[in-house]
């Protein structure tokens, strides 16, 4: 998450729009990105912070997590670990953790060091 919002005030500090986005082209330019946010319409941060909000509930809900079974990262579960979508009725294309499947080969040994050198990062 904190990489993501990193990105987002580089993008933002920088006027970088997507064309197409009329949102984004009823800001002004030349803002930093806390004015930006300041700029945007209400219900666009609405938008943002309800997303954000449903992907933290996916995240620590139980039945979900026992589904794969996992356990919270409070009661020894894997600190980041992020529930794939699965139980959802609609499709979705690809896991939030490692959509592209490169972690799947590794052994269990690797995927330890990995998260503990993620923790150990702050991320």
């Amino acid at each position: 998450i904190a990489m993501a919002g990193f990105v987002g005030y580089i993008v933002h500090s920088n006027d970088i729009r997507w064309t197409f986005d009329k949102v984004a082209a009823s800001v002004p330019t030349g803002l930093p990105a806390p004015a930006v946010w300041d700029a945007i319409p209400d219900i666009a941060k609405w938008q943002i912070i309800l997303f954000v909000g449903v992907m933290e509930s996916w995240r620590e809900n139980k039945v979900v997590l026992e589904a794969e079974g996992q356990k919270h990262y409070m009661s020894g579960g894997k600190p980041g670990y992020f529930p794939s979508f699965d139980l959802l009725p609609h499709p979705v294309p690809f896991p939030l953790f490692d959509p592209f499947g490169i972690s799947k080969r590794a052994t269990e040994e690797k995927k330890a060091k990995g998260r503990l050198a993620e923790i150990n990062n702050g991320r």
